[in-house]
């Protein structure tokens, strides 16, 4: 009578066929780089390094994500005819939609004026003028549109191409996709401004790609990460909780077979045991010069340009590293985010001033080092807003047009892209949709947006959808 805790040979073949070997040969493959493209000539592989499938513009993406909805209106796309207009009823001069809050004031001009900048003669507001001293690297898009009047709905379809939560976020997808270039860092980071988005944390999250994709989320500053330090006193007794973890994760491996949820977990303690000694490096910007902090901000009298300085420089030296996408949200200056329902001037000018300098340091510390024509910036909220006051002074929420704008790796600079109305209501020139913009991204990144696939609930998913255009426009 066979004992119950002996196995046959069978059953012990079958326990065993997804055990050493295949760690083993696991280790081997992502050592060496290879793809599933380079083994069975299909597909992207979850392991190593991955190579684009074009040579790529863009080594990295810098996603300054302006969370609320920055006016088009006041920023970007200047509106003479709101100057004019200013207190006429608006429907008395256009169809006028539903809003958010159908609190439909009068034709609002903007309280800052425009001026053109640069030898590409681009119009910007006095909101901006320190980006405004770098426009001839800017493509401007003056013709985006979204599908959702709504934060949070807006917000999942600005980061996953999709309105409702659970979908993978664009960058999880370019994690998946691409790889990072550090083994010692994530290759999706996110930078902690002090404001969580509405729609949360899934904003960031991978969806159904594995759980080793999704962003890792940092602030700029002493503590960047949680249990970033070791506790234990003795390094060699951490390498030996470690290496212990590492057998029991193989034994249940080995029982389970292959299982995304334990490849994700091994993978992510052994990237948070590197990071113990990569993320402090990394936040360690004492060795910056004096010259370069300046630039970004650090000597500013507002606390948030200083904290918005902190994470822009963070931003460049993660580039530096080979980190693949970083995201960087909104700092709390004290007012709800770009979203003024109301006192437009006070709460844009915070915001604005939070963000102005330290950008536009971005950009030029970037081209100085040789870096921008490697990286991509893109600079965009979930939708615009109307060209008409909420109340007396606010604007309400606007998906029928908004700007944004991208710099660096492959982007035309001193180009502006689409048209709006003379009210900047509607989009009357090249309207652009967020898929557009995540396949713009995906192909300066070296990727065909539409060959990023991923098999979940019975078919190909990607990113795009069933849509999206490479914005050619604005392309050097």
């Amino acid at each position: 009578m066979q004992n119950k805790n002996q196995y046959s040979r069978r059953q012990f073949l079958s326990l065993t066929k997804n055990g050493f070997g295949g760690l083993a040969l696991y280790s081997l493959l992502a050592a060496a780089g290879c793809t599933t493209n380079e083994l069975t000539g299909k597909g992207f592989t979850d392991f190593g390094r991955k190579i684009p499938m074009y040579p790529a513009k863009a080594k990295s993406v810098i996603f300054l994500y302006m969370d609320g909805g920055v006016s088009q209106v006041d920023s970007f796309d200047p509106k003479p005819r709101l100057i004019k207009e200013n207190g006429l009823n608006p429907y008395e001069k256009f169809k006028v939609d539903a809003t958010q809050f159908n609190n439909i004031g009068k034709i609002l001009k903007s309280p800052w004026d425009f001026k053109q900048y640069g030898d590409s003669g681009m119009w910007m507001s006095d909101l901006f003028p320190h980006i405004a001293t770098c426009v001839d690297d800017i493509a401007m898009v003056r013709s985006m549109v979204s599908d959702f009047p709504e934060h949070t709905n807006a917000n999942y379809f600005l980061h996953t191409g999709h309105g409702l939560q659970g979908r993978p976020s664009m960058g999880a997808w370019m994690n998946y996709g691409l790889g990072s270039d550090n083994d010692d860092l994530p290759g999706y980071m996110v930078i902690d401004g002090g404001l969580i988005p509405p729609g949360g944390l899934d904003n960031f999250k991978s969806g159904f790609l594995p759980a080793s994709y999704q962003a890792s989320i940092l602030r700029a500053g002493n503590t960047p990460l949680a249990n970033v330090n070791p506790t234990e006193i003795n390094p060699a007794l951490q390498a030996q909780k470690l290496r212990l973890a590492k057998k029991m994760d193989a034994s249940l491996l080995g029982k389970l077979g292959e299982s995304d949820q334990v490849n994700a977990a091994i993978k992510n303690y052994e990237l948070a045991f590197r990071m113990q000694a990569s993320v402090p490096e990394l936040t360690e910007v004492t060795g910056e010069s004096d010259l370069t902090k300046r630039l970004y901000g650090f000597d500013s009298d507002d606390k948030h340009t200083r904290g918005y300085a902190a994470q822009c420089l963070l931003a460049r030296r993660m580039v530096e590293r080979g980190v693949r996408f970083i995201e960087l949200t909104c700092p709390n200056v004290g007012v709800d985010r770009w979203d003024q329902h109301n006192n437009l001037r006070d709460g844009h000018m915070r915001n604005a001033h939070a963000v102005d300098q330290p950008v536009a340091g971005l950009i030029k510390d970037l081209k100085q080092r040789g870096l921008l024509d490697s990286t991509l910036i893109v600079f965009a909220g979930e939708f615009g807003r109307t060209p008409f006051a909420q109340g007396k002074n606010g604007r309400d929420h606007n998906p029928s047009a908004f700007s944004i704008w991208l710099a660096g790796a492959g982007i035309q600079g001193g180009t502006v892209y689409g048209q709006t109305d003379e009210y900047g209501y509607r989009v009357i020139d090249k309207p652009t949709t967020i898929h557009d913009l995540h396949a713009t991204m995906l192909h300066l990144m070296g990727v065909q947006h539409e060959q990023l696939t991923f098999r979940f609930s019975g078919r190909d998913i990607r990113l795009t959808d069933v849509h999206g255009e490479v914005i050619k426009g604005i392309l050097a």
